[in-house]
């Protein structure tokens, strides 16, 4: 084993070692940082000592020599600790931190499924995932879209849920500013301010009706709206106009 200067200590050692010189007669020695009673090897000039014929060490703290070192001895401590990994995930620990990416490979499979952090989740631009543990979307007609490119999912809502006006226009909540009534509203006009095609790909088989309920619709200089071969594109289809 060798004797001299101390080894740098750092958090994710098995093993720590710490010498001290000696001054005559000396007999008690303090181990810094301490050591687990039972797990401490001591060792004198290179001599590695026994534990109650030529030491005691037994508060966690000092070594006492139960022959008196001379001038200029060198002892050495080697204390032996726990192994932690530094940053690593500990399975007794209530709350983890992990600065950076985490990647799982498989399943991440747990007790709880709440991210506290957002997630990206938005309504009408404002971020919503905090805390956010379930989704849930009331009425018929609900569809999803992935957009790769964006790394997004669209979510389009229609039809009707309970006390949700019908599901046309935007729903009215009573005075508790949470609970849907029967009523909704629908704006006087919408503007169409990008290009357009109305085909098969986006509204149904070869033959459907493409409706837009708003009274008033203004599309935009230069915007393209293209109705495609079998659609039928309907306009105010509530009539609301003449009312």
């Amino acid at each position: 084993m060798p004797i001299g200067r101390p080894l740098d200590l750092t958090a994710n050692v098995a093993r720590k070692d710490i010498s001290a010189i000696a001054t005559a007669g000396q007999t008690q020695f303090t181990v810094t940082g301490g050591y687990r009673i039972n797990e401490l090897g001591v060792y004198r000039n290179g001599v590695r000592l026994v534990v109650g014929r030529d030491y005691t060490a037994s508060d966690g703290a000092t070594v006492t020599l139960l022959s008196a070192a001379s001038v200029n001895d060198v002892l050495n401590f080697q204390v032996f600790d726990s192994f932690n990994i530094a940053d690593a995930i500990d399975s007794d620990s209530s709350d983890q931190t992990i600065n950076g990416n985490l990647t799982v490979t498989g399943d991440l499979v747990g007790v709880s499924t709440r991210f506290n952090a957002a997630v990206g989740i938005q309504s009408g631009g404002t971020q919503i995932g905090a805390g956010v543990t379930t989704l849930n979307f009331v009425g018929s007609g609900n569809t999803f879209a992935y957009d790769a490119s964006a790394n997004r999912v669209d979510i389009s809502i229609s039809g009707s849920g309970s006390g949700s006006g019908g599901g046309l226009g935007t729903a009215i909540n009573y005075a508790d500013g949470s609970t849907a009534s029967p009523f909704s509203y629908i704006g006087n006009s919408v503007d169409v301010t990008e290009n357009m095609m109305i085909g098969t790909s986006k509204a149904g088989g070869n033959s459907s009706y493409v409706v837009s309920i708003f009274p008033t619709t203004t599309i935009a200089s230069g915007v393209a709206v293209t109705v495609g071969a079998g659609k039928t594109l309907v306009l105010d289809v509530l009539q609301i106009g003449d009312l």
